[in-house]
C-alpha cells in the first residue's frame, strides 16, 4: 500500500487573521458601484476607499493609524464629476494617488502628511484622453511617473505624469471590453485581458502584441490575469458551467494551460494578487467571504492549494499592502484590507515561528520606492529592473520620497492648473503662566495650622500671573487684582488678623478666587 507524501512547503501553514475591532475602520459608506475593482488602494502610510457621494465620485484617505469610527464629516477627495471606479497609489512616492472615472478622466492627487483637513477638489494634474469612462490604474512598477489607464472605449493609453500628456495610445488592438491590465515585473510588457475572450501580451513602447491566447476560459464571464513567477501567467475565469476556474500558463506554449484548477460555482469575480517574494497567489471574490491562497513553483503541478481564510460577511473590496508596510517581527507575510459595506478591515496571513529573530527565508529583499528609470528615459527604449530593498531592520526610509513635479511649460493643454493652498500660518505658542511664590514669611508666620491659606495664596500668585500674561481675556486687570484681594496691604491684613477670624478669612479669600477663575475661563 503506498503512502501518500506530503509536499513540503513552508507556507503550508498560513493562517490569517483579522484585526480586532478597534483596529477597523467604522463607519464608512463604501461605494455601491457595480464596477470590478479593488476599490481600495493601500501602502505604508495611507489607506484610501471608494466611498458613496451625491453629485459626483469621492473617496476618503485615511492614515493607517486613525481606526476606530470615523466621523461622516470627515473631509474626501471630490474633485470628479461622476462616480470613482478605480484609485491606485503611487509606488514611488506614498503621498500621490492617481484616480479613474465616469466623467472619462484620470486625476493625479497628492495627499498632505497627517492626512486632509479639508476637502480636496483640484487635482494635481488632470488626464482627458478617454471617451469613455476610466475603470483600470496602473501605475509602472519602476519608472517614474508613468501610469497606465484603460478605459470603457477599449484604448489603453500609457502617459507621462509629470508632462501630463498620452504618449502611447493602443486604440485598434482590444475589440471589446478590457477586463484587466497590468505590468510585468521590471515594466517592459502589459498583460491584458479582454471580453473579446484573448489575452494578449503587448509591448508597451510599440503597441504590437507579442503573443496572445484565445479562450484561456471557456465561459462568458471576466477573466482576470497577471504576470508571475519566470513570465509564466496566472488567470482566473469560469467554465461553460459557470465553474470558477484558476489556470496557469506559459507564454511561449499557450497551447495548453500548465495546470488548470476548478474551485466553485459562486459567481463573484476572483481578483489575484501575487507576492513575487513567496510565489504565493491570494484569490479574493468579490462576494466572497473568504481568501483562498495558493503556492506556485517551478515543479509540476506548478499551482499548489495552501488554505483558504473565512469569514461571515462579504467583501465588496479588497486592498493589498506592498511588502515593506509589514510587520516582519510578527512573521507577517501579506495584509489585506477587506471592504464592507460599512467598515474596512484589516485581514493579516502568518507564518507561524516560534523564533523571535528575522526569518531570512521569509523576507528575502523586496521591492524599495525608490525607481530605476525616468519616464523620459523608459519611453525612450530604457528598461530599469526593479530597486531591491533589505526587511531585516524594517522597513525605513534613508531618503524622502520621489518627489513629484510637474513640468508646467510643456503641457499641452492638458494639465489643469490649480489654484496654490494658502500658507500656513504660523501660530505663535501662548506664552505660559509665570510660576509665583507665595512669599515664605507669609507661609512661616501661619505655621501648620494655616495650610488652608497656604495653598490658596499659591493658586491667587500662579492666577496673577497668568492674569498679567493674558490681558486680553481679562479685562480689567487692575479690578480683577482688586476683587482678588491680592494688593500687599491686603496680604499683610491677612497675616496680622487675629488668630479668630482665620477661618472666616480662608473662606472669604477661596470663594473669590473661585469667581476670579471662573472670569478668566
Amino acid at each position: 500500500m503506498s503512502r501518500k507524501v506530503v509536499r513540503t512547503s513552508k507556507f503550508r501553514h498560513v493562517f490569517g487573521q483579522a484585526l480586532k475591532a478597534d483596529q477597523c475602520y467604522d463607519d464608512i459608506r463604501i461605494s455601491q458601484m457595480t464596477w470590478d475593482s479593488n476599490f481600495c488602494s493601500v501602502n505604508p502610510k495611507f489607506v484610501a476607499m471608494i466611498v458613496d457621494a451625491s453629485g459626483g465620485g469621492a473617496f476618503i484617505v485615511l492614515p493607517l493609524s486613525k481606526t476606530g469610527r470615523i466621523d461622516m464629516s470627515l473631509p474626501t477627495v471630490c474633485g470628479h464629476t461622476g462616480p470613482v471606479l478605480d484609485i491606485e497609489f503611487c509606488p514611488h512616492n506614498d503621498n500621490i494617488i492617481a484616480s479613474g472615472s465616469e466623467d472619462c478622466s484620470v486625476m493625479i492627487w497628492e495627499i498632505p502628511d497627517g492626512g486632509l483637513i479639508s476637502p480636496l477638489k483640484d487635482p494635481v494634474v488632470k488626464l482627458e484622453g478617454h471617451s469613455k469612462r476610466v475603470g483600470i490604474l496602473s501605475w509602472h512598477p519602476t519608472a517614474h511617473n508613468v501610469l497606465m489607464s484603460a478605459g470603457c472605449d477599449n484604448v489603453v493609453i500609457l502617459w507621462n505624469v509629470a508632462r501630463g500628456e498620452a504618449v502611447v495610445r493602443i486604440d485598434s488592438m482590444h475589440t471589446d471590453l478590457i477586463y484587466s491590465a497590468c505590468w510585468n515585473r521590471n515594466g517592459s510588457q502589459i498583460l491584458t485581458s479582454c471580453k473579446d475572450k484573448k489575452l494578449r501580451v503587448i509591448d508597451p513602447r510599440k503597441g504590437s502584441v507579442i503573443c496572445e491566447k484565445d479562450k484561456p476560459h471557456e465561459g462568458s464571464r471576466p477573466v482576470r490575469a497577471v504576470f508571475v513567477s519566470d513570465g509564466k501567467i496566472l488567470t482566473t475565469g469560469f467554465s461553460r458551467m459557470s465553474e470558477r476556474q484558476v489556470a496557469l500558463w506559459d507564454p511561449n506554449n499557450f497551447s495548453e494551460p500548465l495546470n488548470l484548477q476548478e474551485l466553485d460555482t459562486s459567481s463573484g469575480v476572483l481578483l489575484p494578487f501575487f507576492d513575487p517574494d513567496t510565489g504565493v497567489v491570494y484569490l479574493c471574490g468579490k462576494g466572497d467571504s473568504s481568501i483562498r491562497y495558493f503556492e506556485v513553483t517551478d515543479e509540476a503541478p506548478y499551482v499548489h492549494y495552501l488554505s483558504m481564510y473565512s469569514s461571515k460577511e462579504s467583501q465588496k473590496g479588497m486592498g493589498y499592502m506592498p511588502k515593506r508596510g509589514l510587520e516582519v517581527n510578527k512573521c507577517e507575510i501579506a495584509r489585506f484590507y477587506k471592504l464592507h459595506e460599512r467598515k474596512c478591515e484589516p485581514i493579516v496571513m502568518t507564518v507561524p515561528r516560534k523564533s523571535d529573530l528575522f526569518q531570512e527565508d521569509l523576507y528575502p529583499d523586496t521591492i524599495g520606492p525608490e525607481p530605476s528609470v525616468e519616464a523620459d528615459d523608459w519611453f525612450a527604449g530604457k528598461n530599469g529592473e526593479p530597486i531591491l530593498i533589505s526587511l531585516k531592520d524594517g522597513f525605513v526610509a534613508t531618503t524622502k520620497n520621489k518627489e513629484f513635479k510637474v513640468i508646467k511649460s510643456l503641457m499641452r493643454g492638458l494639465l489643469k492648473q490649480h489654484s496654490k493652498p494658502p500658507a500656513s500660518r504660523s501660530r505663535t505658542p501662548p506664552p505660559q503662566p509665570t510660576k509665583i511664590q507665595a512669599p515664605s514669611s507669609l507661609l512661616l508666620d501661619w505655621g501648620i495650622s494655616g495650610l488652608l491659606k497656604s495653598r490658596t495664596i499659591l493658586l491667587a500668585a500662579q492666577l496673577t500671573g497668568m492674569i498679567s500674561n493674558k490681558p486680553a481675556r481679562i479685562s480689567p486687570i487692575a479690578d480683577t487684582r482688586l476683587t482678588l484681594g491680592l494688593t500687599s496691604s491686603f496680604s499683610m491684613q491677612v497675616v496680622n488678623s487675629a488668630p479668630a477670624h482665620r477661618m472666616s478669612r480662608d473662606r472669604t479669600v477661596s470663594i473669590q478666587l473661585m469667581i476670579v477663575m471662573a472670569r478668566a475661563a
